[in-house]
């Protein structure tokens, strides 16, 4: 049985057309199965205390200034590794 789909929110439906023209989907399906799958299984893994404690550490050093810009790493671990 094929259920029709309800109309959604104009930004979701602007969201499912942009995954889908940047290539990363094949088709507004595929976008919608990726949501609903990672709704399924989010709830089957929690984050233990652990995790949570790393995160927390991690948002601190964040506000205090301590860290790298992305590109920053990413253009050292490129020289590294890859100028070889």
């Amino acid at each position: 049985m094929t259920m029709k789909m309800p109309d959604i929110h104009p930004e979701l439906q602007r969201f499912v057309e942009d995954q889908v023209r940047s290539g990363a989907f094949s088709s507004p399906k595929e976008v919608i199965e990726a949501g609903l799958a990672r709704l399924m299984f989010d709830d089957e893994e929690e984050m233990d205390a652990d995790t949570l404690a790393a995160i927390q550490r991690a948002q601190d050093q964040i506000k205090r200034g301590e860290y790298r810009p992305f590109t920053e790493f990413a253009a050292e671990m490129r020289k590294k590794y890859l100028s070889k």
